[in-house]
């Protein structure tokens, strides 16, 4: 059966979110959270049970990006639940692929060509282009529905991913354009972004602000599919 809420969580605050520098030392895949980081995953888990009005570790399932930061957010957020927390490791969630990196200047030089090229187009240099994501991110949506199909399903799916994958979600799921993907902003880190079942039209609303650059739509209101 269909979830009644479909919710999504960018990892908490990382390594490479507050020095750029960590990326001369350690593969992207590898960054841990600092403690903020740590603390916002705590937070958001306990806003979590407050959402869906239980702490009942059956009434949830979760999908996690393999990275270390996604991994270690879903460790704390799961902390907030009575019991073992099912969950899957999904690749297919991890964030941008951003090539072989050497240095900040390297991750500069890609900002600036993305940035001008399109964010949506633009492929890094031995890595992804937004729209090889979304390309995962949409046969990752196959495995999400056949798991909807199960009778047993809990009334609650959770992803925990990364700000370009979740972003790449919300454009592939609400059927945006590529000129309103690249008017969003990546959510802030441990940012709760809520889908909402409306049982009348059997559809997903979108219950919670995105934040946008120069808005062509108006995504300060929910939207409705």
């Amino acid at each position: 059966m269909k979830p009644e809420k479909i919710i999504l969580f960018r990892h908490g605050e990382s390594e490479g979110n507050v020095d750029r520098n960590v990326y001369n030392e350690k593969p992207d895949y590898a960054l841990n959270l600092t403690e903020q980081g740590l603390s916002q995953a705590k937070v958001a888990g306990e806003q979590l049970v407050k959402l869906i009005g239980s702490n009942k570790s059956e009434e949830v399932f979760f999908y996690v990006s393999p990275l270390f930061r996604t991994r270690q957010t879903f460790e704390q957020i799961a902390k907030s639940f009575d019991g073992k927390v099912n969950y899957r490791e999904e690749p297919r969630l991890r964030e941008q692929e951003w090539g072989h990196l050497k240095s900040t200047d390297d991750c500069k030089a890609i900002d600036i060509a993305r940035d001008s090229y399109g964010p949506f187009y633009y492929r890094i240099p031995d890595g992804e282009s937004a729209a090889d994501v979304y390309d995962r991110i949409s046969d990752f949506m196959s495995t999400l529905y056949r798991d909807f199909d199960k009778v047993d399903y809990p009334k609650n799916t959770v992803l925990v991913l990364h700000g370009m994958s979740l972003r790449l979600f919300l454009m592939r799921w609400f059927h945006w354009t590529v000129e309103e993907f690249e008017k969003l902003e990546n959510p802030e880190n441990c940012k709760m972004v809520v889908l909402s079942l409306n049982k009348q039209t059997n559809k997903y609303e979108l219950n919670s602000l995105l934040k946008i650059k120069n808005p062509i739509h108006n995504f300060q209101s929910p939207i409705k599919i």
